[in-house]
């Protein structure tokens, strides 16, 4: 019977990470076709349309927090592309294309997010990361940067937590052949107010009882060669004490994959972020029981389950992502419950998603930084 159940979830799970050969849209930052566009201004003067913290009219305000980019979709605007504003050509400046670090506003600690964003806000689609907002956010690459693998977490400077199914292949040939991406947000373009930060893996690091025709125990590390630097858009999240399920309440998760499964899904270009509800394992078990999986099926107790709202899933592409939940007792922190492993289709069936269970594996998370000499104290909740 045990037999026959693996061999069924082997047929009908869809694992939420992305084969070697997909591609986000391009992750190679591509420059805004609209730059140099000429506009009108409001007073019905000519304009140019460039990168909103290149217009010295505005430049201090939006570097305060002030701008606002509207990022919905259908409404015609002079800039036709969402980071540019029409500019006097008077007050176009040439100079600092990156607005500089503030150490200041850098905060010590894991689990901490920038709700507002960082140097802009944004307005429009409900669904779209602000910028910065979850700083832990990597994308992890290939192929010299080319190609998608898969979604990950920043645990320490020099450790990324990501999904066993997504870098296991990876592991049996070379670590080498892997980067991390963290600070980005949306990959077709570099003109972020502050740029992302590339760093090549050194190790990958796969747990032990990794069960690969069912995905138990999903969660691989990743040894970077060289730490990656603080800065207001890249941040740490917070790992929950051992063995403690994820608290009743409403998570993020976040992520890069597809919209949709199948030939209609398309990868998101900017960060996207759910609200989610954590789903108990039972009540999860029995939802998993109507679906293909048969009335017999067992959810492994390494994975934990959120979502079963109708719209609103991970989906293809998000695997390895976090799954992060406000701290009990510290509702401005958060901590990493889970990492999106797999699901029945995407957001369509009401079912929940599965989530590799982090606290499940804290022990050994912990027992693997003490081997790796890497010392967690100063990121922990």
């Amino acid at each position: 019977m045990f037999s026959s159940n693996i061999y069924l979830l082997c047929l009908v799970v869809i694992v939420h990470g992305a084969p070697q050969s997909d591609n986000l849209n391009s992750i190679n930052p591509m420059t805004s076709e609209a730059t140099n566009k000429s506009c009108i201004l409001d007073d019905d003067t000519m304009g140019e349309c460039v990168l909103f913290y290149l217009c010295a009219k505005n430049k201090t305000i939006i570097l305060n927090g002030a701008g606002v980019i509207d990022l919905r979709v259908g409404i015609e605007r002079e800039c036709p592309y969402y980071m540019d504003i029409c500019c006097k050509i008077g007050q176009i400046t040439t100079t600092a294309i990156r607005k500089e670090p503030q150490p200041d506003r850098i905060v010590s600690g894991c689990g901490v997010i920038n709700p507002e964003g960082v140097g802009f806000k944004i307005v429009g689609n409900t669904d779209e990361a602000k910028f910065g907002e979850f700083p832990w956010m990597v994308a992890i690459l290939s192929d010299n940067l080319s190609k998608y693998v898969c979604g990950g977490s920043l645990i320490h400077p020099k450790v990324v937590m990501t999904a066993a199914h997504c870098v296991s292949s990876f592991a049996e040939s070379s670590a080498a052949k892997l980067k991390i991406r963290a600070g980005e947000w949306d990959t077709q373009t570099d003109n972020e107010i502050l740029p992302h930060q590339d760093r090549d893996v050194e190790k990958i690091i796969i747990h032990p009882q990794y069960y690969a025709d069912a995905v138990y125990n999903d969660v691989a590390l990743l040894i970077l060669k060289s730490p990656v630097d603080d800065a207001e858009n890249i941040g740490y999240v917070c790992l929950p004490p051992a063995r403690i399920d994820p608290p009743d309440s409403r998570c993020f998760a976040t992520g890069w994959g597809r919209d949709n499964f199948g030939q209609d899904g398309i990868y998101r270009v900017i960060l996207k972020k759910l609200e989610l509800p954590i789903v108990q394992h039972g009540r999860c078990q029995i939802d998993l029981r109507t679906t293909r999986l048969g009335e017999r099926f067992e959810l492994h107790d390494s994975f934990i389950c959120a979502g079963g709202e109708p719209g609103k899933d991970t989906c293809k592409g998000d695997g390895g992502s976090p799954l992060i939940c406000p701290m009990i007792g510290k509702p401005d922190r958060y901590i990493q419950s889970g990492i999106v492993s797999w699901g029945i289709g995407c957001g369509d069936t009401g079912i929940p998603g599965v989530y590799a269970h982090v606290g499940a594996v804290r022990n050994w998370i912990d027992q693997q930084m003490i081997v790796n000499a890497i010392d967690m104290t100063p990121y922990e909740a």
